[in-house]
């Protein structure tokens, strides 16, 4: 991975990088529970394993929760929940989402919180302001995610839309790659409305966006919030 500090210095490696940045004291230990899977997909390590939109993925450990944002197939692919999935699994995403799929289910909508053991959800809005993909009227979703006293925000595909002025977070897991989403710098606004302690790139590099936008995005950041810029893993 590869981290950019307040200081806008760009840093590499692995583990605690975290320690290394300015003013992200509290997220590091759950900055390394935090695997970027390519795309908008993530995994969440720990006693309880979190998915988030599972996309193109290698067989990985088990998922006690999945949760979807909407669904385009780059966000709810049968094949990738059948990678990770098993009896015990439960699925979580709005009604239109989650009619396709089987297994234990949870429809979700905008404002709503569920709890999962000692994880909590809340659904948030997530929308195109000027693009015809993510219509707001079709209820999307982000979530904000509370693991052991840490809230990761994953925006899903939406534009800078006002409702992010509301949301506090310590990670903002945002989407850089433009057309479908925000673009870079786009995003880079969005992350200031939030203020979270640290910034992680996502939405690029699979279906749109490349690298060049993860460090714009780090960029237009620097001495403002720290970026952390993941490697994909498998």
């Amino acid at each position: 991975m590869v981290a950019a500090g307040a200081d806008g210095r760009a840093r590499s490696g692995g583990g605690r990088i975290a320690a290394g940045l300015p003013g992200v004291t509290g997220v590091d230990t759950m900055l390394e529970r935090l695997h970027w899977l390519g795309h908008d997909a993530f995994r969440i390590s720990g006693a309880t394993t979190i998915y988030l939109d599972p996309f193109q993925l290698e067989p990985g450990p088990p998922a006690d929760l999945i949760l979807l944002t909407h669904p385009h197939r780059d966000h709810c692919s049968p094949d990738d929940l059948a990678k990770i999935a098993g009896p015990q699994t439960l699925l979580v995403g709005t009604a239109d989402t989650l009619a396709p799929l089987s297994g234990a289910r949870r429809t979700i909508a905008v404002g709503e919180t569920l709890t999962f053991g000692t994880v909590t959800v809340e659904a948030v809005p997530a929308y195109n302001l000027d693009k015809p993909f993510h219509p707001k009227a079709s209820g999307w979703v982000g979530y904000l995610v509370t693991v052991e006293g840490a809230r990761i925000y994953h925006a899903g595909d939406t534009d800078r839309i006002p409702e992010m002025k509301a949301i506090r977070a310590d990670i903002a897991l945002l989407p850089v790659g433009g057309t479908y989403t925000m673009t870079a710098a786009e995003a880079a606004l969005a992350a200031r409305d939030i203020a979270p302690k640290l910034a992680i790139p996502m939405h690029y590099g699979a279906v749109v966006g490349t690298d060049a936008d993860a460090r714009r995005f780090a960029a237009a950041l620097q001495g403002k919030i720290p970026v952390v810029i993941k490697t994909r893993e498998p």
